[in-house]
């Protein structure tokens, strides 16, 4: 029977915050009347409150300065000491409704943004001396910010050059493969090439300027009131009016465009998340953690979108279906490549479950755990994967295995139900709000719809819905969690998104609209008390994967919410319970990963990211950069087919599904593609190994 999980909401005074009365065209500051409102919800309606002290008006200082000078371009060691003056103010400014410090620094960045395009036209006018034994650095925590005008231009003459040095060396490379293909070609030579490469950079670093100065006060007002949100954990965020659309568009999962999560890290747009069935997640190549340098629409000369925010960067991004956008990423291994992706909107298809048959094994891959929130007869992941459970018994697999790899969670409704298929009865999960006791959801359905070894796949992007069944499956001793990463991603929140016009009465109506709110009200706890929230599920057996070493998950955001845990519950574990032969299975596991030659690459790999992601000095002279590119790529190439050595399975589609499949050349081309990959698939090789070591 299907039920509905409904949010526990304490009882929040601030939906009637302004209902009172008000004098008619009393005057209103709508900037003063968001604050406050903002924080009142915060305050009363977040999962944990905060204290509005020195110390959070210490963070919000910080965290506020990152985000608008990430990279520390831009503003200078007088206009910080400026500012500083506000650092345990603002707590105060909180309370009264007053932005005194946020017009400040609404004033100085206007100015330094004014002042860096003056500093680029000026470097950009002649050419740079690569012969220079010097290096820039773009950890920002290894420099301050510049003491005055001089040291102000030579960090943007660095940039710059850095910038011109990284076109240059793309154009050198061009002339070599000309001379390859035509050996009577005669290069361009290096001061022609270094002028061309300037050029570009003059004309991205213009467009680029003109996008900082567009930003305008509600720009820099959404940038400030986040850094309030952020402050209670980083899922809590203000969307301005204009944001809001964007959101709901996110939260409805039609998007159009490339389908891909962006966030803004020193100064870097940062790949957060690539959506399942999307045009990246088709296309291939797009990974988390991927840095976009540069934009270009088809065949146009690409934008630098360094340095640009990250909603003015989405903007050149998104598009219609069909066009072209060319993304310039730098990737975690330091390698420089441009990806070229055909925007679409993300095919809810093939974000659905489907299942295989890989060497006699029931494999069921779940990329989101999806819902039909509406009751217009839209699809269930549970009713979904309760169907492939069913059509893989009808071929007899021994063992499934359901794989949760990089699913970032959905429907907790159907968590529950889904667990409730591979036990007898039982609760699954608690979930706690600000006040109250934890509320427990359970599987009240004694029919086990598969009773057989069961493996459940995850990884450090396995989050939410993902760690709760997991975490469930390994509380009862039903399955195998089987990780390639040491915990999976570490979020156990909850969060819902709060239309703030409906907190204020008509007689504000000229004051809206005022956006919305995405409040944390609740927390996710294991069975046997612990929460997934930040630690996570420690898989039973951990293989080797890239992310290994990287710091990646919940607990490398600011400011997440702690660990904690609450009492137990009372469960019988499995009849069949998996715990007795958890040793033996990991020894033998060990035993296979120690001689795979995959695994070890794979761990080479993970190694090779960790030592780039600690490399952040790049060299300015022409040699000294192209000789670490080179080394850069030829690392790069090593690891580029790593598990296409593999191919050793048998994959074979289900055979009620193969008129389907066969019906449509689109689908069948895709299933083709997908059964190429599982067949490549060595953390899958290893899953069917596992299942065959279960009594």
């Amino acid at each position: 029977m299907r039920f509905k999980l409904s949010i526990i909401l304490p009882a929040f005074a601030f939906f009637v915050l302004f209902s009172s009365y008000k004098p008619k065209d009393a005057p209103v500051d709508k900037n003063e009347v968001l604050l406050k409102l903002i924080m009142q919800s915060l305050n009363q309606g977040h999962y944990q409150s905060q204290i509005i002290d020195n110390n959070f008006s210490s963070k919000v200082f910080n965290h506020y300065l990152e985000q608008i000078d990430g990279s520390k371009k831009y503003l200078t060691g007088d206009d910080i000491k400026k500012l500083s003056k506000f650092k345990t103010e603002i707590d105060e400014q909180i309370n009264e409704g007053s932005y005194e410090f946020f017009k400040l620094s609404e004033e100085l960045m206007g100015q330094r943004i004014r002042e860096a395009g003056e500093y680029a036209d000026e470097i950009l006018n002649k050419p740079f001396d690569f012969s220079v034994d010097e290096y820039v650095e773009f950890d920002t925590e290894k420099r301050d910010y510049p003491q005055n005008e001089r040291e102000a231009k030579e960090v943007w003459r660095k940039f710059l050059k850095y910038r011109t040095l990284f076109i240059l060396n793309n154009l050198i490379a061009e002339e070599d493969e000309k001379v390859k293909e035509d050996k009577n070609y005669k290069k361009t030579s290096f001061t022609e090439l270094e002028k061309k490469a300037r050029e570009s950079v003059r004309k991205s670093q213009k467009e680029q300027q003109n996008g900082m100065a567009k930003i305008d006060e509600s720009d820099w007002l959404s940038i400030y009131l986040n850094s309030i949100t952020t402050i209670y954990d980083p899922h809590t965020a203000y969307f301005p009016p204009r944001d809001k659309e964007n959101f709901d568009i996110a939260m409805s999962g039609q998007l159009e465009g490339i389908g891909a999560r962006l966030t803004s890290k020193d100064g870097f747009i940062v790949v957060a998340e690539i959506v399942p069935g999307s045009a990246c997640w088709r296309q291939g190549q797009l990974k988390v953690g991927d840095k976009i340098l540069k934009v270009g629409q088809g065949d146009e000369e690409p934008i630098n979108v360094t340095d640009m925010r990250t909603d003015h960067a989405v903007k050149y991004i998104r598009g219609k279906k069909g066009t072209e956008v060319r993304l310039t990423v730098k990737q975690k291994d330091g390698n420089v490549i441009t990806i070229p992706i055909i925007r679409d909107i993300v095919i809810l298809e093939e974000t659905y479950t489907k299942s295989a048959v890989i060497n006699n094994k029931g494999y069921i891959n779940l990329p989101k755990f999806y819902a039909d929130f509406t009751g217009n007869g839209g699809r269930d992941c549970s009713d979904d994967v309760k169907n492939e459970i069913q059509k893989l018994k009808a071929e007899g697999v021994e063992g499934i295995i359901l794989d949760l790899r990089n699913n970032g969670g959905g429907s907790l409704q159907d968590v529950v139900e889904m667990a409730g298929l591979f036990i007898k009865e039982g609760p699954i999960v608690q979930v706690k709000a600000k006040v109250g006791k934890p509320r427990v959801y359970s599987d009240t359905d004694e029919n086990v719809y598969y009773n057989g070894p069961l493996v459940v796949m995850v990884n450090t992007y396995s989050a939410s819905a993902s760690e709760i069944l997991a975490a469930a499956m390994q509380d009862y001793g039903r399955a195998v969690i089987v990780g390639g990463s040491p915990t999976t991603f570490g979020k156990g929140t909850v969060q819902r998104a709060f239309d703030l016009d409906g907190f204020v009465s008509e007689a504000y109506d000229e004051i809206k609209p005022l956006g919305a709110l995405k409040l944390t009200l609740q927390k996710f706890y294991r069975i046997d008390g612990g929460t997934t929230q930040l630690k996570g599920v420690t898989p039973d057996i951990i293989l080797p994967d890239t992310w290994s070493y990287l710091n990646v998950g919940e607990k490398d955001q600011e400011f997440p919410i702690p660990w904690d845990e609450i009492g137990p519950l009372q469960y019988n574990e499995w009849e069949n319970s998996i715990r007795p032969q958890l040793k033996d299975i990991r020894q033998k596991s060990a035993e296979r990963i120690r001689s795979n030659e995959i695994f070890g690459l794979i761990d080479e790999n993970a190694k090779r990211y960790k030592i780039q992601e600690e490399d952040t000095k790049y060299p300015l002279s022409f040699d000294a950069y192209q000789a670490k590119m080179v080394r850069l790529n030829d690392e790069s190439r090593k690891y580029d087919d790593l598990l296409s050595k593999q191919g050793n399975m048998e994959v074979a589609f289900l055979k009620v599904d193969l008129p389907k499949i066969n019906g449509d050349e689109v689908t069948k081309e895709k299933m083709k593609r997908w059964k190429s990959s599982l067949e490549k698939d060595v953390y899958i090789n290893e899953a069917i190994a596992i299942l065959d070591d279960i009594n």
